[in-house]
Formats: structure tokens, sequence, C-alpha cells
């Protein structure tokens, strides 16, 4: 019987651990889902997202949108662009938002094409190599609310000093049900990277 309560007990811990942590991740998802953070960077990235024969979708253009408003605020005075090609693809994420950022006013000069990485570990390590490159170090990054902390937690193992500032408009927060089902994904996904991926990026 003693062996038994202590099994008994060590499961009912071990699974109200895991609701533990499950939870707080999840709060914290939500938590820096409504930060705005923004201090005067070296450089904004926005993060890709779907793009269209060179048209970004309508959750890339709100990206690219509240990137030119923190640009034209003067947070940073350049923005990078991420995003790789599908195969098939003739654009890049990255091409098609910085060509939506020149058409929309902002100097083609104070764009940067990083066309690396298909999802948001490699686009954010190709960023950060190409800012050391040029000696830079500080970042806003533009992504959904729902995306930033795990935007934030790889930006930061990338090497960069990251803040984030999401987009609050666009179609994935338009409805409460959108925005649970993006903080159960966000959840499992940096809890995933947090506990399976993450030592090899760090080691």
């Amino acid at each position: 019987m003693g062996v038994t309560r202590w099994v008994r007990r060590s499961v009912a811990g071990a699974v109200i651990m895991a609701l533990l942590l499950v939870g707080g991740t999840a709060f914290r998802v939500w938590y820096v889902a409504r930060a705005d953070e923004r201090p005067n960077v070296d450089a904004i990235v926005v993060l890709g997202a779907a793009q269209y024969d060179g048209t970004p979708s309508q959750v890339f253009a709100h990206r690219l949108g509240h990137a030119k408003e923190l640009y034209d605020q003067g947070v940073a005075p350049r923005i990078i662009t991420t995003g790789g090609r599908a195969p098939g693809d003739a654009h890049s994420e990255a091409e098609a938002g910085a060509d939506w950022l020149t058409d929309n006013g902002v100097p083609a000069a104070d764009t940067l094409v990083v066309s690396e990485g298909v999802d948001t570990l490699r686009s954010l390590q190709g960023a950060s190599r190409e800012m050391h490159d040029r000696g830079w170090a500080t970042t806003v990054i533009v992504s959904d609310p729902w995306h930033s902390l795990r935007a934030h937690t790889m930006a930061e193992d990338a090497g960069l000093e990251a803040w984030t500032s999401p987009t609050h408009s666009g179609p994935i927060v338009q409805t409460r049900e959108t925005q649970v089902w993006y903080i159960v994904r966000e959840t499992a996904a940096l809890l995933y990277y947090n506990l399976a991926a993450a030592d090899s990026v760090r080691s």
C-alpha cells in the first residue's frame, strides 16, 4: 500500500507540474502578446508570412504596415524583411515584403532582404547573421501577437537583443476563437522549442 500511495502521489505531482508548465507558458504567450515595445534599435525585423506572386497576404501586409509605422516613428533607420521561397515561387516572402515597403514609401536603401529560412528560427538566425555582419545587434521584432514570445526567445538565442511590437490588426486577431487557437498553438510550439530543440541551438 505504501508503494502504491507513493506512485499515485508521484503521478499526481507530475500531472500538476505539467499543468503548471503548460498554463504558465500559455499565460506568458498571452502576456507578451499585449506588449508593444518601441525602443530605439538598429533594425526592425519583420517575420515573413504567405505571399502570392509577390503580393503579401493579409497577415503579412498587416505586419509590414506595422513595421512601417515603427520606421516612420524613428524606432529604427531600417527594416529587415525575412522569409524564404517555397518551391515554385517566383518571389520569396522577404522580397515581397521589401517590395511592399518601397511601394508604400520606405526608401529601398532602408530595407534589407533576408530570403533565408522557411520557419521562424531559421529566418531569425539568418537575420542575426546579416545584422552582426553589419555591426548591428538590437532589434524590434514585428509579427502577430501570439507569435511574439516564441520569436523573442528565438531571436535572443540567435544572439540578438530583442524587443517585440506585434501588429494588433488583421485576420489573426479578429475573433476570440482565432485568438484562443493561436495561443494554444504557440504554447505547444514554444514548449517543444524549449524542451526539445533549444539545446541544439544554445550549445
